[in-house]
Order: structure tokens, then C-alpha cells, then sequence
């Protein structure tokens, strides 16, 4: 075996074993509040909402899972909060593509955390920019009341929900809504405002005040079933369209509504058959370092990740820290930016670290983005970047209005966009190379993805400098055990910040996915995007 060979097995099994440990964390995830909890829905005669949406979807369509970890290790002093109480993501139903949102009843009883609001926020987001029907599962208790001050009143917070619900119907987005639990309070607002309102009879229950507020409001004494249960609100009140015996009966008829719903104008994005890269996707594993500070070439990942391998180089011999190309991806036209991670030299001979943006780089990828958009091609950027160009030969040539190009080409790109964070993602990087701020359609990370302002070495040494200035200037000098011990500190809470985990688990990232299936998202995320035709506007008019 050659080293090469021997560097690629070790690679591949440290990013292997990196992937099983997320996918086996999620499985615990998928459990939700336990098999107790579990077990009540079960009694109880419903079905939990991992069942109930793998129900609905269509036998042999994939559901793409948006925020598994969001929650994760977060609210520990109220029991946790797993998936953030709301399960989620991109299938089929009927045929079509649609987002189904369930509220996972066995976390709190559905309740919402403030992680529960971003979250459902964020699937509103994704069906506005795509023109994307929704289909909500509805079983939660409403606001998680020992939290309320941060999930009640803010333009972020719950109310903003029912806002976008207006705004989705207002645009002629489909939404559907099932009531399969409770619904209580101003989460009763958020069926009500979508265009088909279900119910489920016994179980399924909506009020503004339940039957203990009541009696506490105005003294009247009646159970929760006769005030807002199947009956009262489909016959008497007429605020649901239909009730139905039980869960799957209630699926049905959703998949009927979706059925007939009518064609959506598209886009046009440029797709034709798809055909496998010639290298095995599953390669990645091996191309990718496993110690993150070692080149690589990156071109090997995208041969890994495009159709017949083939990745039509834009500029192929300047900015070489950026490789930007077009492609195709499952058969959809792409325009592919890439850090990459080789050591190059530049126009003028001169050595280029590989994973940060230089002058030349970052003006190579302005008019990348700019041609794109004016092809009406969508773009995927793929993250492995640790920041711009620093220093005096840098800041002379201007490398701030180079960057700042760069910046306002991807944040004004007109066609949706698509983020894959491979590896580092540290400052302005992550930014420039579309991070969570710049709207992304889709934003999944690796397990070996890193998303910080910088790595925790660098902030360590920026920190510990800070503070020896800082004793200095008292007369005081830090010992070197003192150092050590300082930077050791900085350097271990850095670099739990940085996990892919830790940013999905506040939505920083949709999903950590496996590397397998990168061409399933991005493809998954074009083909939602298809539905929403783009407004065009000249962005060659950007300074250049």
C-alpha cells in the first residue's frame, strides 16, 4: 500500500467514525421526550410525529430532516428539549414537493421554547423563498410559560408565526393544518390562519383558554371537550373544516387536498438527465484531511460531488485560493465557489495559504457570482475557509474593498443559493462565502465542519496577549504556568463553540449531514427553489 493510499484509509475511517457519531446521536434525538412518552401517544391512540409525517409522505420519497439538533444540550435545568420539541423537513406528499412541520408532543407536551419559535421561523422562511405548500401537524400545550419573556413578545418570537402565515396565504403558498392534539391559546391562531383546518375527534382540541382558565376568567365551570373539541368547532363554531376518527384518516384527507393542488410557475433553472460522478461520492471520506490544518485538493472533493466528475474551471489560473466553475448537480446547472485548500502561488510567483481568501481570489469570485446571475444558475458554495488575508502587504493592496466586492455580489445574487460548510468557517469567511447571515436556501455543515470567528488556537493567543498587555501595564507579569493554564482555558471553550453541534443546535447550520448525500441536498434545494421564479435586476451594475 502507498502512503497516499495509507493517508486515505486513515482519513476515511476518522471522518467515517466522525459521521456515525452524529448519525447515532440523532437516532437518540428521534426518541424525543423517551419510550415512556412515546408509549402515551401510543395509548392515547395517536401516532407520534415522526410516524405521523413518515404516514403522509409518499412511499419512496426522502424526508430531508431541518433542525435534529436544534436544542441540542441546551435548557438542561427544565429536562432538555430534543429536536426543539418540532420535527421537521423537505418530502413528497401526493407527488409534490412541501415542508411538514409536527410538534413532537412528547417533549414537554409539545410546548414552545424559545429554539421552538427560530425553528418554526425558519421553515415559514423556507416556504416563502420557495413558494414551498406547508403542511402543519398540530399538538402542542402553546408557550412553555417559564420561558415566556423569551418567546412572546419580541419581532422574532411567536407572534411572528401567525404574521408569516398571513403573509404565505397573502402569496398564494398553500398551507394546511392538522389540530391532532392540543392547540391552546394564540397557538390556536396558527391553523385557523391556514387555508385548510382539520381535526382529529377525541384527541384534537382548540381554544383560546382552556376549561382551568376559564374557571378562573369568568367563573364558568365546562370540560376542554365541550368547549373546543372536534364537535364543538367543527359543527357549532365552524372555525375547522372537517373532523376526522382518527389519525391516519386525517393524514388521508391531507393527501387528497394535495393532490389537487395546481401547478406553481418555475424558475427555469437548467436540468437534464442526471448521471453519478465518476469518482464514488463516498471517496469524500478520504479526501478530506483528517487534521483540518492539512492541504488538500479540493477540486478532488467537487470531481466527487458533480456529474461525470466534470467542473468547468472560471478563471482557473487566478484567485487560485477560490476555485469557482460550473457544473451540474443530479442534473441541475450549477456555479460552484469553492475555498481551496492548496498551497498555490500567484500571478506574481508568489506562496498562497489554501483556505484563505486573498485580493485576487475574492475578485474573481464578485464576477463569478455576477455571471451566474446573469445565466440565471444557481450557485453552491462550499466552505473551508479561515478568513481573509491579514497583514501590511494585504491591507496596502486593499484587500477590505476586494472583500467587501465579494460580499455584496453573494448578498445581492438574485438566484437562491446553497451552502455547504465542509470544513473551517471562521469570520469574515464565513460570511463572504454565504454563511446563515446571507440567506442561504439550504445551509448543511459536515461532521467536519468548524464555524467560529476564528479557531480557537488563534483566539487564545489574541486573548492571552490582551491580558499580559493588560497586566503589564499594572507593573505585573504573567507566569509561564499561568499562560499555559490561560490558554488551555480559552482554547477548550473555543473549541466546544465551534462543533457542528453547537451551531446546529441554534440553527446557525439547517442540518449536519452525512457527506454522502451532499448531491441529494443541494438537489432537494434546487428543486424547491424551481418554484419560485426570480426577480432579475442588473447586478453588473456592482461597483467592479
Amino acid at each position: 500500500m502507498s502512503p497516499q493510499e495509507l493517508e486515505f484509509n486513515k482519513n476515511e475511517d476518522h471522518n467515517k467514525l466522525a459521521w456515525g457519531k452524529y448519525h447515532k446521536l440523532a437516532q437518540t434525538i428521534h426518541l424525543g421526550g423517551g419510550k415512556k412518552s412515546l408509549d402515551k401517544q401510543h395509548a392515547k391512540g395517536k401516532l407520534t410525529a415522526r410516524e405521523r409525517i413518515d404516514y403522509l409522505k409518499d412511499d419512496q420519497a426522502d424526508f430531508l430532516e431541518i433542525g435534529t439538533f436544534a436544542g441540542y444540550e441546551m435548557y438542561k435545568e427544565h429536562g432538555g428539549c430534543p429536536a426543539a420539541g418540532v420535527v421537521g423537513g423537505i418530502t413528497t406528499v401526493s407527488g409534490r414537493k412541501c415542508l411538514v412541520v409536527a410538534n413532537d408532543a412528547t417533549v414537554k407536551a409539545g410546548a414552545w421554547f424559545p429554539i421552538t419559535g427560530k425553528k418554526n421561523l425558519r421553515f415559514q422562511e423556507i416556504a416563502l423563498e420557495n413558494r414551498l405548500p406547508i403542511i402543519y401537524l398540530v399538538d402542542s400545550a402553546g408557550v412553555f410559560l417559564p420561558m415566556q419573556d423569551e418567546i412572546f413578545a419580541d419581532k422574532e418570537h411567536f407572534g411572528r408565526i401567525f404574521r408569516n402565515n398571513a403573509v404565505l396565504s397573502s402569496k398564494g403558498i398553500p398551507q394546511i393544518a392538522a389540530v391532532m392534539g392540543s392547540c391552546v391559546a394564540g397557538g390556536a391562531y396558527l391553523p385557523i390562519m391556514s387555508d385548510e383546518a382539520l381535526i382529529v375527534d377525541k384527541t384534537g382540541s382548540i381554544f383560546l383558554a382552556g376549561s382551568y382558565l376559564v374557571k378562573a376568567a369568568i367563573g364558568e365551570t365546562i370540560d376542554n371537550e365541550t368547549l373546543g373539541g372536534s364537535v364543538s368547532q367543527t359543527d357549532l363554531s365552524g372555525v375547522i373544516d372537517d373532523r376526522f376518527p382518527d389519525d391516519k384518516s386525517c393524514l388521508d384527507r391531507i393527501k387528497f387536498l394535495m393532490d389537487k393542488i395546481g401547478d406553481a410557475e418555475k424558475a427555469g433553472f437548467s436540468r437534464t438527465s442526471s448521471a453519478l460522478p465518476n469518482h464514488p461520492l463516498k471517496d469524500v471520506f478520504g479526501v478530506l484531511p483528517r487534521e483540518r490544518s492539512k492541504p488538500y485538493e479540493s477540486v478532488e472533493l467537487i470531481k466527487r460531488l458533480v456529474d461525470h466528475s466534470e467542473f468547468e474551471q472560471y478563471k482557473e489560473n487566478y484567485g487560485k485560493t477560490i476555485l469557482c466553475g460550473y457544473a451540474r448537480i443530479d442534473g441541475w446547472a450549477v456555479g460552484i465557489v469553492a475555498n481551496n485548500r492548496e498551497l498555490v502561488k500567484s500571478k506574481k510567483g508568489e506562496m498562497q495559504f489554501g483556505g484563505v481568501i486573498y485580493s485576487d481570489s475574492a475578485d474573481k469570485a464578485a464576477r463569478f457570482i455576477m455571471n451566474c446571475n446573469q445565466k440565471k444558475i444557481p450557485l453552491v458554495f462550499l466552505q473551508d475557509v479561515t478568513g481573509f488575508m491579514v497583514g501590511s502587504r494585504s491591507e496596502h493592496g486593499g484587500i477590505i474593498k476586494d472583500g467587501a466586492k465579494m460580499v455584496n455580489a453573494m448578498a445581492n445574487s438574485t438566484v437562491p443559493k446553497f451552502t455547504i460548510v465542509l470544513g473551517n468557517s471562521y469570520g469574515a469567511g464565513n460570511y463572504a462565502m454565504c454563511g446563515k447571515a446571507y440567506d442561504p436556501r439550504l445551509i448543511v455543515a459536515w461532521p467536519s465542519a468548524k464555524i467560529a470567528v476564528m479557531g480557537g488556537e488563534q483566539a487564545a493567543k489574541v486573548l492571552l496577549q490582551i491580558e499580559k498587555a493588560s497586566l503589564a501595564k499594572k507593573g505585573e507579569e504573567i507566569t509561564a504556568e499561568k499562560e499555559k493554564e490561560l490558554l488551555n482555558k480559552i482554547i477548550d471553550r473555543y473549541n466546544k463553540q465551534t462543533t457542528p453541534e453547537y451551531a446546529a443546535s441554534r440553527l446557525w447550520i439547517d442540518e449536519i449531514i452525512n457527506p454522502a448525500d451532499t448531491r441529494k441536498w443541494i438537489s432537494a434545494g434546487i428543486e424547491i427553489a424551481n418554484n419560485a421564479p426570480i426577480e432579475r435586476y442588473n447586478v453588473g451594475a456592482i461597483q467592479t
